[in-house]
């Protein structure tokens, strides 16, 4: 994101783009990003197209970078496509951060909840009347407990991490994202405002439909949804329109298809095709709250559930004889 806007900028202030590449390699401090740049101007200057350069180091930029900026430069367009590309990038980067800010109280619930209720259920056994209680070598004790719970906890996520790069991760979580409630709402609405917005991009750029199609499903990021789209691509290239060729899609609303109806009719496809972005962003902030607010009180049962379990466990430790007499 901040890349783009850098681009966005100079280039936009009449700078070359080749000196525009040079003062991003510059400024930048990732090494890895300023190598990238550095090599892109390297490429240009010996006579490769911007678009050329790009697909070289098609190893570390996305594809809707380098295909938006080779049609840009195609239709003489590359400032308006470094600012779409910006503003693209920078409405991912607040998208993630909403989400972010939604998860941080439910985490730290469920944080509170191990803590204090492994505290309390694990002391429990230590409150016999008959036992003297040492609080010390309790301590050490849970300390010990929770250092291998946080090791175990953090190789998980460490093996998830390695095997949520692989293609099988992708469609196991795809699957739960996309089917189950209330993830799906969240998950088909971010996939819609990716598709439509990237379509959108591609669509003014002047590549062709059926491409746009292809690359614009890509960023979904879901390859349910992604496939259900492209399926759309040989119905536009048999002469289909896109309302009927996104008909029998699944994951298209009867709303985004009127949308895309209106559109073409209109001959502002590409205005349109923003609006629908624009709305299908707006509606899954809307399902990210609600999906939050039911993660909240999911989170408060579950708190409720073992404050229940430690007070019954503590009772029926110092008075288990009373509920066998109350049973009587």
């Amino acid at each position: 994101m901040p890349v783009c806007r850098q681009m966005a900028t100079s280039y936009g202030a009449g700078i070359p783009i080749l000196r525009t590449l040079k003062l991003v390699a510059e400024v930048e401090k990732h090494k890895k990003t300023r190598e990238v740049f550095e090599r892109m101007h390297d490429h240009i200057h010996r006579g490769d197209t911007l678009g050329q350069a790009c697909r070289k180091e098609s190893t570390y930029l996305p594809p809707l970078f380098t295909e938006l900026l080779a049609s840009g430069e195609m239709g003489g367009r590359i400032a308006t496509m470094l600012n779409d590309l910006a503003q693209y990038y920078e409405d991912r980067l607040a998208m993630r951060r909403t989400i972010i800010i939604k998860s941080l109280y439910p985490a730290f619930q469920l944080s509170m909840a191990w803590f204090l209720g492994s505290f309390a259920l694990r002391i429990i056994p230590h409150l016999g009347m008959d036992e003297t209680f040492n609080a010390w070598q309790y301590m050490g004790e849970y300390l010990r407990f929770q250092i291998f719970s946080l090791l175990l906890f953090f190789t998980i996520v460490a093996v998830v991490f390695l095997f949520g790069q692989t293609k099988a991760f992708l469609r196991i979580w795809g699957s739960f994202a996309t089917y189950l409630w209330p993830l799906r709402n969240i998950t088909r609405r971010f996939a819609r405002a990716r598709f439509f917005r990237s379509l959108s991009l591609l669509v003014g750029s002047g590549l062709p439909i059926a491409y746009a199609i292809e690359r614009a499903a890509s960023t979904t990021l879901n390859p349910f949804i992604e496939k259900d789209l492209v399926a759309a691509v040989p119905r536009v290239t048999a002469g289909m329109t896109l309302s009927e060729a996104f008909e029998p899609c699944r994951f298209l609303t009867a709303q985004t298809r009127e949308m895309i109806h209106v559109g073409e009719q209109s001959g502002r496809l590409e205005d349109t095709l923003r609006k629908a972005a624009d709305y299908q962003m707006e509606e899954a902030v809307h399902a990210v709250n609600v999906a939050t607010r039911v993660g909240e009180v999911v989170i408060i049962i579950a708190v409720a559930i073992v404050i229940g379990w430690i007070v019954f466990s503590f009772y029926d430790r110092f008075y288990g004889g009373l509920m066998d007499e109350l049973n009587i």
